[in-house]
């Protein structure tokens, strides 16, 4: 069975910094080993050559100068051999040894490669070689570094129990640490967990630890996350009851007269033509509420695509096009080569909502203006009708789908999406809508971009 390596945060900061410190210590343990068996080696070498001086000044030529030599040296012969090869034709006694070195130099040493006079005899041990030639006499020394290698592995040995101990204690120190770190998005985690697992009638919110600041920074976003996403879940549960019901009446409007006319159609054929004038009446308000719905489902997911464009021209054509539909006269005031960056057709959109919001609300005989004008910075367009106006608590909601005065709504006929899908093209455009009233009658919409 294949083993899983845990993946949590706490488990992968715990592996991390195990190789870390394992790593570090034994960097630095090879190199207190190097540092400490580099300066044991330079102790040796200063000594021997200290050694080998001494034994060209004495100028060893005989039996008399070996023994006062021995008697005013230093030298401990149980760690350091030297032979004295005196070279002199006129010399009675060619070799002296000090004790030891006789036997020492039965089996000839190996040199240790890479290191300069270092050599290894079995059964002795590390030994470090030097020489001297004075007066015709060549002087050898071997030092034992068995004392010295005793210590480096002294040094050795402590490295590897401080690495054992370090791997010991340090996992129950960075666990906690890791604990401590971790807890919070753990109990983050758990709460997320739970509220995803359980339906909610209202905006559930998650606790805030007050530390770490980087997941109490993240609980607020979640937070801010799951208020947005069941605001946006309110708005879309409402949107489809507002429009099940607006589509309900004209369904059962059309089912009604259609029964009417199985009924007693052939009966009275009279009625046949005033029911399909009904059906055919609400079949085109049925129609207008799905594009009107189509238009506001694209404009949620719409990404614009901005470029510059002639706003004059876009607005005179929009004006030719919507003359012979509305019922007043539309009065322009559209100063030539104004250009604006934005996404044409959505403008284009906003501008006939408005006209036709204008035309729904205002008498036959009233007029409908539109102006452009165009300032430093800025570029204002408005719609001003003269119709019935909008009230003060009217215009808190006049932009949310399918809200309609009580007053109005069944005597003029409408979707209640008209001025939804002018705020929602706005906002994609950046422009700023104000409403306002027109004295003495009317309502002015003022579009800044």
């Amino acid at each position: 069975m294949k083993f899983k390596v845990k993946q949590n945060s706490a488990s992968i900061m715990l592996r991390s910094f195990i190789l870390m410190i394992t790593v570090i210590i034994l960097l630095s343990s090879m190199t207190t080993v190097f540092a400490v068996g580099h300066q044991l080696l330079e102790t040796s070498q200063i000594n021997s050559f200290n050694i080998i001086g001494s034994l060209k000044k004495a100028v060893i030529d005989g039996n008399d100068d070996w023994k006062n030599w021995r008697l005013n040296s230093t030298l401990d012969t149980s760690t350091s051999y030297v032979q004295v090869n005196n070279r002199r034709k006129d010399a009675t006694i060619k070799n002296y040894y000090s004790p030891g070195t006789k036997k020492l130099l039965s089996v000839k040493p190996q040199k240790i490669p890479f290191i300069k006079r270092l050599y290894y005899r079995k059964d002795v041990g590390p030994l470090y070689y030097n020489t001297g030639h004075a007066r015709g006499i060549d002087y050898e020394l071997w030092t034992n570094l068995n004392s010295q290698l005793e210590t480096l592995e002294r040094v050795v040995l402590v490295a590897i129990i401080i690495l054992i101990l370090t791997l010991m204690i340090s996992p129950l120190y960075i666990h906690a640490i890791a604990d401590r770190l971790t807890n919070s998005l753990t109990k983050l985690t758990a709460s997320a967990e739970s509220i995803s697992t359980k339906p909610s009638q209202q905006a559930t919110q998650l606790p805030v630890p007050d530390r770490p600041t980087e997941v109490t920074n993240l609980a607020n976003s979640f937070n801010r996350l799951l208020n947005r996403l069941y605001q946006q879940s309110e708005k879309e549960k409402l949107f489809v009851s507002n429009a099940a019901h607006e589509l309900r009446t004209p369904i059962a409007t059309i089912r009604s007269h259609a029964q009417l006319i199985q009924r007693r159609g052939e009966e009275h054929p009279e009625i046949i033509r005033k029911s399909v004038n009904y059906i055919n009446d609400e079949s085109h308000q049925m129609q207008a509420l799905v594009d009107s719905l189509l238009t506001l489902s694209r404009a949620d997911r719409l990404v614009l695509d901005f470029s510059e464009f002639d706003l004059s021209q876009a607005l005179a054509k929009v004006v030719n096009k919507m003359t012979p539909l509305v019922q007043q006269k539309i009065i322009t005031e559209i100063p030539p080569n104004i250009k604006i960056t934005a996404h044409e057709a959505s403008i284009n959109q906003i501008v006939v909502n408005l006209l036709n919001n204008a035309n729904k609300y205002s008498a036959k005989d009233s007029e409908i203006r539109l102006t452009l004008k165009k300032s430093a910075n800025t570029v204002l367009i408005q719609v001003i009708d003269q119709g019935i106006g909008i009230s003060t608590v009217d215009k808190e909601h006049i932009f949310e789908r399918f809200y309609r005065n009580a007053e109005i709504r069944g005597s003029i006929p409408g979707t209640g999406l008209g001025l939804a899908i002018v705020k929602q093209l706005a906002d994609l455009n950046h422009i700023k809508l104000k409403i306002s009233d027109n004295h003495p009658q009317g309502t002015i919409f003022s579009l800044t971009l």
